[in-house]
């Protein structure tokens, strides 16, 4: 398997970061977009088993985070966000599936739902409309709790640890360098910018404040007319099974799966069951 091609694209004020894994003999394209504070490379083992089976993928970094440009206006609202997926899906050369994490999945069902995007299919991991404010508050919690950053790399895979304590913590620390920098303080911060948590509108916990509102999510969800799937980590405090009935009846003929032993980051959690499931969607939809 070749290496993924860093792609770039220009949104309004930003260039947003991308790899692209490509298929052989592609069946189509699926767009990956991450949760807040995380980057692509959180779905750097998904995207090469979808690359794999035939399904040319693209990880994208979003605004302010990894390797993206942190937006001069401070703006991460989720309008924001929408027109720079909107940007992305119009360089591709085919309308992608969306696969979106927390974050990333709010900003696809809202574009997909609203019609800003054309898509051929919507896969939400650990999100929709009803979100659970005690997770939500968790995510929060976790993204703001270090403002002066890390001393060590150690202390970054404490703090990983202690949010998600059932996931097996790696024995090497270099895969965390995806996710923080060493900056001239000499010490590691986060790989995104903290103008997200310091305006309340980029963070994980958007979807229960006024930035998007419930009843926005609802309308979104209702007018959804493209196959989806709801992957949701049966451990997650951020939806509840209730919240995932919800999207259920929202959106007729839609489809669900609860991933045991996984929380809220399904696809860190247990990356062979997410894409086993994900790649059983893709295989009913149109050709």
């Amino acid at each position: 398997m070749a290496d993924p091609v860093q792609r770039r694209f220009a949104a309004d004020g930003v260039e947003l970061a991308a790899d692209e894994f490509a298929a052989d003999d592609s069946r189509g394209t699926a767009l990956l977009t991450h949760g807040g504070g995380q980057t692509r490379h959180s779905w750097k083992n998904a995207a090469r088993t979808l690359s794999e089976r035939g399904w040319t993928s693209v990880t994208l970094d979003t605004r302010g985070h990894g390797d993206s440009t942190w937006a001069p206006d401070g703006n991460y609202s989720m309008d924001a966000l929408i027109a720079d997926l909107v940007t992305v899906t119009a360089a591709l050369d085919q309308p992608p599936v969306l696969i979106g994490a927390s974050m990333g999945g709010v900003t696809s069902l809202v574009a997909a739902g609203e019609g800003h995007v054309a898509a051929r299919g919507l896969v939400l991991v650990d999100v929709a409309p009803r979100i659970e404010p005690v997770g939500a508050a968790r995510v929060r919690d976790f993204m703001t709790a270090n403002p002066d950053g890390f001393a060590t790399l150690e202390d970054v895979a404490e703090a990983v640890s202690a949010y998600n304590p059932h996931r097996e913590r790696s024995a090497s620390l270099e895969g965390l360098k995806r996710n923080v920098r060493l900056m001239d303080d000499g010490r590691w911060h986060w790989h995104w910018d903290p103008a997200l948590m310091r305006r309340g509108d980029g963070g994980d916990d958007d979807e229960t404040r006024g930035v998007l509102s419930y009843e926005r999510l609802q309308d979104a969800a209702r007018s959804l007319t493209i196959p989806t799937l709801l992957v949701r980590g049966q451990q997650s405090d951020v939806v509840s099974p209730e919240g995932a009935a919800e999207l259920l009846d929202l959106v007729p003929g839609s489809r669900f799966v609860d991933v045991q032993g996984t929380g809220h980051m399904v696809a860190g959690d247990d990356n062979d069951v997410f894409t086993r499931e994900v790649l059983g969607f893709l295989d009913t939809l149109p050709r």
